[in-house]
């Protein structure tokens, strides 16, 4: 059975469990990281030498990096359906995943960490510059779920998973948020998966 290490709060970690949910593929998951430990034991080093989360093993293969891990997961286990068989109907899901790593999570961070970890805030102008970049951002996924159904494309995929949980993020932080009918209707579609209840454990 395929094994993950990660916690349920963990963004990165609850990408590749959507992943895996979609997928239909049973496995069995461990915690790992911040108060759980694990990480910085040599064994865990072996496997992952950065310290972080998630990791899986699959049948004696080991993979760290979340978006490695999705589309490791999609392609072996969900091909056609999760991951796409055509070269650009993937490269135009996959895209929105190295989007959210780039562009999407940094803002995000900026927020998350002081209003909901607790981390020293970097003052009131740089908490609003970051908000209202987080609104830009997902202005263009508004844009982009404007027209299409999903951020993969016609049915959930690959796109989805990587930008579900920060969307996630968003919508349940205490900021102002401006409309976006088109992000706020994918996002009740994908609440409304079963998948989704790797999405349940609070902000934390």
């Amino acid at each position: 059975m395929l094994r993950i290490w990660g916690r349920t709060n963990s963004l990165n970690v609850q990408k590749a469990l959507l992943a895996l949910e979609e997928a239909g593929v049973a496995y069995e998951r461990r915690d790992a990281g911040l108060s759980f430990g694990v990480v910085n034991t040599p064994e865990y080093r072996s496997m992952n030498p950065n310290g972080l989360v998630p990791t899986i093993e699959d049948g004696g293969f080991v993979l760290w990096e979340s978006n490695s891990i999705v589309r490791y997961v999609c392609s072996r286990y969900a091909a056609g359906r999760l991951w796409p068989t055509d070269p650009q109907a993937r490269a135009a899901a996959e895209r929105w995943m190295d989007w959210q790593l780039t562009t999407l999570l940094d803002p995000l961070n900026a927020l998350f960490r002081p209003l909901v970890r607790g981390m020293a805030s970097p003052g009131a102008e740089a908490m609003e510059k970051a908000r209202e970049t987080c609104a830009r951002n997902f202005a263009i996924l508004d844009e982009l779920l404007g027209r299409q159904p999903y951020v993969s494309g016609a049915d959930f995929g690959v796109g989805d998973c990587s930008i579900a949980p920060a969307a996630h993020r968003w919508f349940n932080l205490p900021v102002e948020r401006p409309g976006a009918p088109h992000l706020e209707a994918w996002y009740a579609r994908v609440l409304a998966r079963p998948s989704a209840k790797v999405l349940e454990t609070p902000l934390s």
